[in-house]
């Protein structure tokens, strides 16, 4: 796979693009699904391009992550560090949803000459905003008005009985409700995408399954284990989401462009760490309660703190309320030692760091101020947390059986469409070489929106932090 470093000559033809987003769909899963025959539709399509592995955005969560996909720079442009953030000046817990967003999205910038955009199912995209086209919000969306641009079409969604998320609570209420829920939830999902794609005009259409990311969060044992309870439903679910692959896929024409891209990868969790007790532990963190109620408890003395999942925030004078570190000096030799035992952090004798990033390592632009200072990545099966009211630093796991991960993500590009007539069926059309590329040469989600842009033909965002692939 290469990096382009000029792809325009001249006027060219403008294209339509279709991006598949496929929420937490690690490459090394859909690489052995489609060698195993599960994922016929995709395999074809596939054969049309290259599937890469892609690494994702530090944190590596879903709000930050989509936010970089759709703006195409980094959480220092965007201004997207995790679900939940402080207040600047304080210790206040908000959430920052759409109209926190400082960047400007792919659709809205392809809107101003004119393009028309539909958008389903983007996580961080509530309330929804006006574009050209049609908009419907994401996790996390709550209401489906709020949710819809424009307005017109939400009496078309409460006929369809579109649903805009899985009720993750009826995991805890029983596997089998949570299953039911999750096929209801894709099934409305697939008649909304399939009605919109058919009866609206568009220049770009991103569709995003949300389900499999609920599916791995609690059902990732079932992903490689034929014996677990729940391994045919997780099967049942990638078969049908090929589906929906190649039904999307069949109502495209020879010259549109097709993708496919996740926002990270998934894997097995060993453990949870916490790693405000950790901080606690090593001295670096205080609170005014036993257990803390919020970050409003944090006490003087405290030198760090943490936000979910592994956001480390330096306690700095004139920053913080009760900030006790000065700039300088003391911030850098801080952070050198918290990063130093960090690297001795160890659970069963197995390393739970596998990098600490200083924030200027990978943040930059106007929100660089609001970045937290330590973003920690963990090995694989250590799934960081940011909770402040834990009585020690590991735990067994959750309900959750899966975490995220940075590296396998997902990132399908064509170079042509050959469109099938019809679906295929299992096992049909799996004789070639697929096109699998390991490595990526360094592909991330931040380079997924001037490569769209690029195959559309419209020349890209001026500044982009992102590079053409193809």
């Amino acid at each position: 796979m290469a990096l382009l470093g000029k792809l325009f000559s001249g006027h060219k033809r403008h294209r339509r693009a279709l991006i598949i987003g496929l929420d937490g769909v690690p490459y090394t899963l859909m690489k052995r699904f489609v060698e195993e025959g599960i994922m016929p539709n995709t395999a074809a399509l596939i054969r049309t391009g290259t599937l890469s592995r892609m690494t994702t955005s530090l944190p590596e969560v879903s709000s930050v992550a989509w936010t970089t996909f759709m703006t195409g720079v980094n959480p220092g442009r965007h201004g997207i560090y995790g679900f939940m953030d402080l207040r600047p000046r304080t210790y206040e817990i908000f959430f920052p949803d759409f109209k926190f967003v400082k960047a400007e999205t792919l659709w809205e910038f392809i809107g101003k000459s004119g393009k028309r955009s539909i958008v389903v199912n983007v996580p961080s995209t509530y309330p929804a905003r006006e574009l050209n086209g049609i908009l419907i919000s994401g996790f996390v969306a709550i209401d489906l008005k709020k949710a819809t641009y424009p307005q017109s079409f939400v009496p078309l969604l409460e006929q369809m009985g579109y649903r805009l998320d899985v009720d993750a609570n009826k995991a805890r209420e029983s596997m089998d409700l949570f299953a039911e829920d999750l096929r209801v939830t894709l099934r409305k999902r697939e008649e909304a995408l399939l009605h919109l794609i058919e009866k609206e005009e568009w220049d770009l259409f991103i569709a995003t399954i949300a389900e499999t990311d609920r599916l791995h969060h609690f059902l990732w044992a079932a992903s490689d284990n034929s014996a677990h309870p729940y391994h045919g439903f997780f099967i049942e679910i990638y078969k049908w989401i090929d589906r929906i692959i190649g039904e999307l896929y069949a109502r495209v024409d020879k010259e549109t462009a097709v993708f496919m891209v996740s926002d990270h990868g998934f894997t097995h969790i060993k453990k949870e760490v916490y790693i405000n007790k950790w901080l606690e532990q090593e001295g670096y963190l205080r609170f005014d309660k036993t257990p803390p109620e919020s970050y409003r408890d944090i006490s003087e003395g405290t030198r760090a703190f943490n936000l979910d999942p592994a956001r480390i925030y330096i306690n700095l004078k004139g920053k913080y309320p009760k900030g006790c570190v000065n700039p300088g000096e003391e911030y850098d030799a801080l952070r050198e030692e918290i990063k130093a035992r960090l690297a001795d952090l160890r659970v069963d004798g197995e390393a739970v760091v596998k990098k600490v990033y200083y924030k200027e390592e990978i943040f930059n632009g106007p929100e660089f101020d609001s970045a937290p200072d330590i973003v920690v990545l963990s090995n694989y099966g250590f799934d960081l947390k940011g909770a402040i009211n834990r009585s020690a630093v590991t735990g067994g796991k959750s309900i959750f059986t899966g975490m995220h991960t940075q590296n396998d993500a997902l990132f399908f590009t064509s170079k042509r469409a050959t469109i099938m007539s019809s679906p295929l069926e299992e096992g049909e059309g799996r004789e070639d070489v697929l096109p699998f590329e390991e490595g990526g040469e360094g592909v991330n989600i931040v380079d997924v929106m001037p490569t769209v842009l690029a195959a559309m033909n419209i020349e890209p965002v001026p500044g982009l932090d992102g590079r053409v692939v193809t």
